[in-house]
């Protein structure tokens, strides 16, 4: 690999700011992970790594201005919303904190013998343990969230695994940033720097997945990139668990009944939740079921005069607005697709909002039209007009898995009349998150939420978001009649640690 320049680009202009480093050479990546391996015994001490996890989260918001002026720099997303998304970044890590304290994740259960039952229960003793070096691939969207200190990197930490990340090209200055904050926050504790590493380059990103001490990956990203990685995770000599996240349509189905009681405020919260950080989230609308006749209309001029009034926005790199362009001309270009308020190229580094209509009939069946049931990342949206259940249900049919989907029904189908559970059984195995009467745009941290979804919203059944993320880097172990005297404390009958656990068939908290 040759030791290429990694600049920090400015998206308002397309112009280089700074070099920030040098692609990680083979050798490098090696090291990287060495270094991580070398770091496991460190964060052994639940203590030590929750205390570490609360210090990277103070740190980072001492440091906010600094870093948001940064973030902003190299991704025009804007201070509001970063400022925001570095305080759920903070968050998170601190609810990490808590769930490593509370123990509950290490799954304890306890079975002593019995010889009564059939076959004979030996001394079973049962608890999860951290799989190892975790390589984290940062996205490009959320520069805090999902980046060197997002939920990958939280969760994994959390969970007792060192982890390496490969930067993200959109926003290197501030990923080598995030890494020294966390770095020093690690050696307030005793922890090595090598627990955090830090990698810049696509043939890095290879190297990473490849290497023989990287025990689980985590991606989130396009299909083709992930899938590439999937695959070579797959092929390794030792396969590994790669969860990613690689791409969503999120579907929106909104009835007659509800259009007709309220077209005006579904087409504005549809234009806001679709054109929201210029419609670069992974939950953003791609494609929304909406009836033919008067209620559908209505709620189409509604649309139409929200997003006519959105400004033009800048993408997070111009390679993604080359794309979004083509993608948009590639749409509009099918017959018999309208664009009532065209998307498209803006300023010299600007895109405008749009979305582009078609009847449901042509989605029923494979042909050219299956162009709109692929993710087109940025501000477009393209709504499908159906003309009663039956052609609506034949698009669902149709569509492949996603993070999040949605129906808006009226009042009295939420009070249970009509189709409103029929919809919600036909959207659940679409999704891992089903929406009523709401937009999926908003992934809230809680321990409730599922950030995840059939293939190819990602490569396993596993959540990014919420407390459960942990389960990702874990596995689990029993042992069997080992004496008490061996056993790790986690697993012994005084409870030393003062664990939740199932001891003999009870749930002890």
């Amino acid at each position: 690999m040759a030791a290429a320049p990694v600049w920090s680009v400015d998206p308002r202009t397309g112009k280089q700011r700074e070099q920030v480093a040098v692609e990680a050479t083979a050798q490098e990546v090696d090291a990287a992970v060495r270094a991580a391996h070398e770091a496991r015994g460190a964060l052994a001490d639940r203590s030590v790594r929750a205390a570490f996890l609360r210090g990277a989260a103070d740190r980072l918001q001492a440091a906010k201005d600094h870093l948001v002026e940064a973030a902003d720099a190299e991704t025009a997303l804007g201070p509001v919303r970063l400022t925001g998304e570095l305080a759920r970044t903070c968050y998170q890590l601190r609810a990490f904190a808590d769930i490593v304290d509370e123990g509950a994740f290490l799954d304890v259960v306890i079975n002593h013998p019995d010889d009564t039952a059939t076959p004979p229960i030996p001394d079973l003793r049962r608890y999860k343990v951290s799989l190892g070096v975790v390589a984290v691939y940062s996205a490009s969207n959320f520069p805090f969230a999902f980046s060197v200190a997002g939920g990958d990197t939280a969760s994994a930490l959390a969970a007792g695994c060192p982890v390496v990340v490969k930067a993200h090209p959109d926003h290197p200055a501030l990923s080598e940033l995030v890494a020294k904050v966390l770095r020093t926050a690690a050696a307030e504790h005793g922890i090595p720097a090598g627990v955090l590493g830090l990698v810049h380059g696509f043939d890095a990103g290879i190297e990473l997945i490849r290497h023989p001490l990287v025990a689980a990956a985590g991606f989130t990203g396009s299909v083709r990139g992930g899938r590439a990685l999937f695959d070579a995770a797959a092929a390794r000599p030792v396969p590994i668990p790669f969860h990613g996240e690689l791409g969503s349509l999120n579907p929106v189905v909104i009835t007659e009944a509800a259009a007709a009681e309220r077209a005006e405020a579904i087409g504005t919260g549809l234009a806001g939740s679709m054109t929201m950080g210029v419609g670069q989230f992974c939950v953003k609308p791609g494609l929304v079921l909406a009836p033919s006749g008067a209620a559908g209309d209505r709620l189409l001029k509604s649309l139409t005069d929200a997003v006519s009034d959105t400004e033009a926005g800048v993408l997070l790199d111009h390679r993604m607005r080359d794309n979004f362009i083509a993608g948009v001309a590639e749409r509009t270009g099918l017959p018999d697709v309208e664009s009532p308020v065209t998307p498209g190229a803006g300023g010299d580094h600007t895109v405008s909002a749009g979305f582009l209509t078609v009847a449901a009939e042509k989605l029923t069946a494979e042909g050219a039209y299956d162009l709109l049931l692929e993710e087109c990342f940025g501000p477009v949206t393209v709504i499908v007009r159906y003309d009663d259940d039956t052609q609506a249900q034949a698009v669902l049919s149709r569509l492949p898995g996603n993070l999040t989907a949605t129906v808006h029904l009226s009042a009295e189908e939420a009070a249970g009349e009509g189709r409103g559970a029929e919809i919600l059984a036909e959207l659940t195995p679409l999704a891992g998150r089903v929406l009523v009467n709401g937009w999926p745009t908003g992934v809230a941290v809680a321990p409730a939420q599922h950030h995840g979804g059939p293939y190819p919203a990602t490569t396993s059944t596993s959540t990014s978001v919420g407390g459960t993320a942990i389960e990702r880097w874990l596995r689990p172990v029993a042992y069997q009649g080992a004496p008490e005297a061996l056993l790790p404390a986690e697993l012994r009958d005084d409870n030393p640690l003062g664990l939740p656990r199932r001891f003999n068939g009870t749930l002890e908290r």
